[in-house]
């Protein structure tokens, strides 16, 4: 059975509280956070979880979700969601709490930059003892590669055909290279030379198609990818959100990623893996990419870029395709205006205003709205490509009239022939916040094209199959950074 998530008080937390504003709702059945990893509370989150185990058979743990149902008991009741699995404890990573940005978020986004540089400059260099992944590289890189190692350089674009085929063709092993001699392949192998592909550990999938995977990587850490399946104009079209990090030091509070904390970034081959994964999913080539999944983008730079250049280059997905999202990191809008990429950057601003915002998005204490919106101005002006603002409308919290009313006000006056791209709240465990009803989206949506603001309404898809940020990952791994990983189910 499932469990409808209702206004409620949420439970007591030891952790600095966010305002009350933002503290609207949670699941009557939401266990006590254990901040203090104390006995009482792991006793208490025991307790909570026998209480409910018996409601969570048939959803998000299995490989393939129920349908969802619907009440039917007035309009309120037809717009709330249903929430297809009960919550469940996740925790922090040491140190990091609710409130407030501070010097131990500050200290994890540098942590997060320096690994993010020295993953780029690791991919694609050869190290003793380490395994090298070709995934990632681009055909002329592979070239250079086969003639580094003695062999001539269309063996190279040999190699790139075997890792880039389409439809679920790609190679997953150096024994796949069946172009190469087998003596040339036992010979990569000896020199530890590897694909790069994660294993596949889990799937979701949704009754609309919205097709959720888990991957398992290397060191045993697991990131989400998803596959959306639409018809545009006749057309079919397959979306995959691509995760570039292990958990997120961001600490968005509407955000199921960040409540695991950081692991570590995403290296080019971990991040073209999941496009490719999805690929093989569902038989056919995914024609646009977004970067909206695990993890802040633009705390990776130097990764995502290479990881775009293979999937522009290798797999065919024209730059103008591709998405790249950011909650705002202060320097990296420059980074990628300096890319000079035809792709679209899409900004979660998610609030009006910049004391709203801050109860939102920690970390915009650091990076005011003002710096960021003059950011993307040059952006817009550097690369001549317009932004989308994306924008979470949280129920009670950021969706009434004034603040769309302040929003287009806001947008309207500045240079950036901006677009904004509204996001029903999708429900995560542990959430303090409510999904807003059919009619206020709508009367949001409205006010921001009454002010001239181009708005369009992201058809929620996959809610059935814990498609929210994050919120499979930790049914299967809570804590990104002690990596405790549940068995696989495929």
């Amino acid at each position: 059975s499932r469990r409808r998530c209702t206004p409620t008080r949420a439970a007591t937390r030891a952790a600095p509280r966010a305002p009350a504003m933002i503290r609207a709702s949670a699941c009557a059945l939401a266990p006590a956070r254990a901040v203090d990893g104390s006995r009482d509370a792991r006793a208490r989150e025991t307790r909570v979880a026998a209480a409910t185990r018996g409601a969570r058979s048939g959803v998000a743990i299995r490989a393939r979700t129920a349908p969802r149902t619907r009440a039917s008991a007035g309009d309120d009741d037809d717009d709330a969601v249903d929430v297809p699995f009960e919550p469940s404890y996740v925790p922090r990573a040491p140190g990091v709490r609710d409130g407030a940005w501070a010097k131990v978020d500050a200290d994890a986004v540098v942590a997060s930059i320096r690994d993010a540089d020295a993953t780029a400059r690791n991919a694609g260099k050869v190290m003793d003892g380490e395994p090298f992944s070709l995934l990632g590289l681009t055909s002329s890189e592979l070239k250079q590669f086969a003639i580094d190692r003695g062999l001539p350089a269309f063996r190279g674009k040999q190699i790139a055909d075997h890792l880039y085929a389409g439809g679920g063709a790609s190679a997953r092993s150096v024994d796949d290279f069946t172009t190469l001699s087998k003596k040339v392949r036992e010979e990569l192998k000896a020199q530890n030379v590897q694909v790069g592909r994660a294993t596949l550990h889990h799937v979701a999938e949704s009754t609309d198609g919205t097709t959720k995977l888990l991957l398992r990587l290397s060191d045993n850490r697991v990131v989400e990818t998803v596959g959306i399946p639409a018809k545009e104009y006749g057309k079919s079209r397959l979306t995959c959100c691509v995760s570039s990090q292990v958990g997120c030091p961001m600490r968005c509070t509407f955000c199921a990623t960040g409540k695991g904390g950081f692991a570590r970034n995403l290296a080019p081959h971990e991040i073209v893996d999941q496009v490719l994964a999805i690929e093989a999913h569902f038989g056919e080539r995914v024609s646009n990419v977004v970067f909206m999944g695990m993890g802040e983008p633009l705390l990776n730079v130097p990764n995502v870029l290479k990881a775009h250049k293979a999937l522009n280059e290798e797999i065919g997905i024209g730059a103008r395709h591709i998405t790249i999202s950011t909650v705002g990191v202060r320097g990296s809008i420059e980074k990628l205006a300096h890319a000079q990429l035809q792709s679209v950057l899409a900004v979660s601003l998610h609030a009006p205003n910049q004391a709203l915002r801050e109860t939102i998005i920690p970390s915009a204490k650091v990076y005011p709205m003002e710096d960021l919106l003059r950011d993307c101005e040059q952006y817009f002006i550097a690369t001549g490509r317009r932004v989308t603002f994306e924008y979470t409308l949280l129920g009670g919290v950021n969706d009434q009239p004034e603040h769309a009313k302040e929003l287009g006000r806001l947008l309207y006056a500045r240079n950036l022939a901006s677009h904004v791209n509204l996001i029903p709240y999708n429900p995560v465990d542990e959430s303090d916040f409510k999904r807003p009803t059919r009619a206020t989206i709508t009367e949001f949506k409205d006010i921001l094209e009454g002010l001239n603001v181009p708005a369009s309404v992201r058809v929620t898809k996959g809610l059935d199959a814990a498609a929210a940020c994050g919120q499979l990952r930790n049914e299967f791994q809570k804590n990104a950074i002690e990596g405790d990983l549940k068995p696989a189910t495929v």
